[in-house]
């Protein structure tokens, strides 16, 4: 899956580990899905959306990166 989480990440000047912190989640995690390695659970992709204030569609798009 294609996502704009990395964007999004570096666009405030976060690292991975700052990310991970607000979605308690592993710097690992983060790492994964930034890299397409793992499509986060709904959950997860909601709470990614709503620290964003983006839509989920706006940040994930079926697809190989």
């Amino acid at each position: 899956m294609k996502n704009r989480v990395r964007e999004l990440r570096e666009g405030p000047g976060w690292s991975q580990g700052d990310l991970a912190e607000k979605l308690d989640v592993s710097r690992q995690t983060v790492n994964a899905i930034e890299t397409g390695k793992y499509d986060p659970s709904l959950p997860l992709a909601f709470r990614i959306a709503k620290l964003f204030r983006q839509s989920i569609e706006s940040i994930f798009a079926p697809g190989k990166e």
